[in-house]
């Protein structure tokens, strides 16, 4: 390894890595991919989890790349992050930017509808049943005027 250079940033599925990370760590890097899911991608390509991602090889990097690609056939639909989607009812994988745009649509959905989470989201309230008497107060204050 200490003849080798380090490439401090490696590209997988469209997002820049830490080359000075470890395998397993690094991936958490994407959107999408948890500690967990990383831990299985790095076993199902038999890469050492501990060896930093920077000295791998380019065939363990395309490896790595084709198994993330693949991730959403070959795993149970518990462990995918959208099940059942509204629009097609897909049990799917989402990753990268893919994740940030479904959930904006998914909040702007339930807005156009007017329904009560919608509502909560637009007004910038609590959406989950949360009390909001004395908690969750943000913004700007009124304050509070003296008696003359």
């Amino acid at each position: 390894m200490a003849d080798e250079e380090i490439r401090h940033l490696v590209r997988i599925m469209n997002t820049d890595l830490k080359g000075e990370m470890p395998v397993e760590y690094a991936l958490t890097g994407i959107p999408g991919i948890g500690r967990r899911t990383s831990r299985i991608l790095v076993e199902s390509t038999g890469i050492d989890p501990l060896a930093v991602i920077g000295y791998l090889p380019d065939e363990d990097i395309a490896k790595l790349d084709q198994a993330i690609s693949g991730f959403e056939q070959s795993m149970p639909t518990w462990m995918l992050n959208r099940q059942k989607d509204l629009v097609t009812g897909e049990n799917k994988h989402l990753l990268g930017q893919d994740i940030l745009l479904t959930l904006r649509e998914d909040l702007n959905t339930l807005k156009k509808i007017r329904c009560y989470r919608g509502i909560r989201h637009e007004r910038g309230l609590k959406v989950r049943g949360q009390r909001t008497k004395s908690t969750g107060r943000r913004g700007s204050t009124i304050g509070v005027s003296k008696k003359k």
